[in-house]
């Protein structure tokens, strides 16, 4: 049996499953595929693929359902209610109660759910998110996708803060090549009002030589603080579409679409979750571990493994 096959999770502590060390699906949020229609059927249309590489971000994609998100947002609550604090805790990669500092700017941000609950587990093997991810990551071809990791964004009602406008792989050039996509999923409505997701249309062709944008901001307050750093033509093409994500719905966007959102002064909370993926093949490009607590994969070498399984591939959606 290949490492990590077995649905037995090894354990933190007596009791507290580590589910990082299960590769397969536990059958959470529905029946895992049987078959090569059973993963093929999540493909997207060539009009949404083409849309995301015009625009550097498709959106408004079903993958859950209302019930599904509600029982998600039950685990939600060890991340965001002291006193109901998952023991796993220690196992996530970093845990932000309030990334911002400012008390009247909330920002919970947390990376690493998914070893802790069958549910977040579950979320990274979706076949819904996996499937069409393998369209996103190559222009030119089908792609192997691996997970990357994991995070929580919540924004509680009334001082909910921002998220700056940032490029994802300005975070992640520990990576390489650049070949990951950005899976994000409202639990919640998002609206104009209470903080929903905003893409920069064609942002994704924005780079310094080959290079990200650099990060003006690590705890993302500064809402536009990337501004200091565009060119003219970029300042001139910055233009704000809001996602309009509803509970349950995703949106998939490049490494260098430029993203962000605004506070949530609604009196609900607005929270997701996010899924990143990159390319089977991607390295290690650097002499540290990538996340913390996980195991040192060395500089150029292919990032895989007990945090970084294999979700899908194309060949399991091929009739033998």
């Amino acid at each position: 049996m290949p490492e990590f096959d077995s649905a037995t999770p090894a354990e933190l502590s007596p009791g507290v499953p580590d589910w990082s060390t299960v590769h397969r699906l536990l059958g959470e949020l529905g029946e895992p595929p049987q078959s090569a229609g059973d993963w093929a059927k999540h493909f997207l249309g060539q009009e949404k693929v083409a849309e995301f590489f015009e625009r550097g971000y498709v959106s408004n994609i079903r993958v859950l359902t209302e019930e599904q998100c509600d029982r998600i947002l039950k685990d939600y609550e060890y991340f965001i209610n002291p006193s109901k604090r998952h023991p796993g805790h220690a196992m996530l990669y970093e845990h932000h109660s309030n990334q911002s500092g400012d008390s009247n700017n909330v920002l919970m941000h947390g990376l690493g759910q998914w070893r802790l609950t069958r549910l977040f587990h579950d979320l990274v093997f979706l076949p819904a998110i996996s499937v069409p991810s393998s369209q996103l990551l190559d222009q030119e071809k089908l792609r192997p996708v691996r997970f990357w990791h994991d995070q929580m964004f919540a924004k509680p009602a009334r001082h909910g803060g921002v998220v700056a406008w940032h490029q994802d792989y300005s975070y992640w050039t520990r990576t390489k090549p650049m070949m990951h996509l950005t899976v994000h999923i409202a639990l919640d409505d998002q609206t104009l009002e209470n903080g929903g997701l905003h893409f920069i249309p064609g942002s994704h062709r924005w780079h310094r030589g080959g290079k990200p944008l650099p990060v003006t901001d690590f705890n993302f307050k500064d809402m536009e603080s990337i501004k200091t750093i565009l060119t003219e033509e970029e300042i001139a093409n910055f233009k704000p579409v809001p996602s309009g994500l509803k509970k349950g719905e995703a949106s998939f966007h490049h490494p260098l679409t430029v993203h962000g959102s605004y506070s949530n002064r609604t009196d609900h909370p607005r929270r997701a979750t996010v899924v990143n993926y990159f390319a089977d093949g991607v390295i290690s490009n650097t002499d540290e571990p990538l996340l913390d607590g996980t195991n040192l994969i060395k500089r150029d070498c292919k990032v895989e493994g007990q945090f970084y399984p294999l979700v899908f591939d194309p060949d399991w959606a091929r009739k033998k």
